[in-house]
């Protein structure tokens, strides 16, 4: 899977569901890989898969305009194709992304964005189909209030760290991590699980009990 395309690896991750992930990254010992369930997407059905391109912003009241939009501006014109924007912004009363910020990022290729922070201009961004989890809406600016203080650095949102390049993957039940380093093991994994539960859903409609389900493939 060495020389296989980001979009590639993102359209199997997208066949999946995080549940199957989780329960994998659980079975090799990675237990603390799922983002608060306080970051929701701005529309039920949102989906991304992508690795992490990690932004750390702090609250600076009273910053100054031209410097802190600056800053905001040169992060979104940074951010790689393929990737997923993930923001540590340690401020939970502003908005951090906007209309502006998902067209800037979805002409750059970017997939979707996960905030631990705020969102506005929501009915717009919906019309442009870039998928978006945050933490709060709110109309609030973070310009002069807020600032960017690092990009691709190592984050932690909730209990969980997030290591640039790292894999996102995210859909109505929340919101998984894995780490960059055993992507591809748990990508297969995952897809092996889905198979054989397609397999015991089939057996217990076919009226198997499910311990014996369990007992006979080994998982649940």
């Amino acid at each position: 899977m060495g020389g296989e395309s980001l979009g590639s690896i993102a359209a199997r991750f997208d066949a999946l569901y995080t549940g199957a992930i989780t329960d994998v990254l659980d079975r090799r010992g990675f237990l603390q890989q799922t983002l608060p369930p306080t970051l929701a997407p701005l529309e039920p059905g949102m989906r991304l898969a992508g690795p992490a391109f990690t932004v750390e912003g702090r609250p600076r009241p009273g910053a100054d305009y031209d410097e802190s939009i600056r800053g905001t501006l040169a992060m979104l014109g940074s951010a790689p194709a393929g990737h997923v924007v993930v923001y540590q912004t340690n401020d939970a009363e502003n908005a951090h992304l906007g209309e502006l910020s998902v067209v800037s990022l979805a002409s750059r290729g970017a997939v979707g964005a996960v905030i631990d922070g705020g969102c506005r201009d929501v009915e717009l961004i919906l019309r442009e189909g870039f998928p978006v989890f945050a933490s709060h809406t709110t109309p609030q600016d973070c310009t002069r209030r807020w600032e960017v203080t690092a990009t691709e650095v190592p984050i932690e949102i909730g209990s969980v760290e997030i290591a640039p390049g790292d894999y996102i993957v995210a859909d109505r039940d929340g919101i998984a991590v894995i780490p960059s380093g055993v992507r591809d093991a748990v990508l297969a994994e995952a897809e092996a699980k889905v198979a054989t539960e397609n397999e015991i859903r089939d057996a217990i409609r076919a009226g198997e009990l499910p311990l014996a389900a369990y007992e006979r493939y080994g998982t649940f």
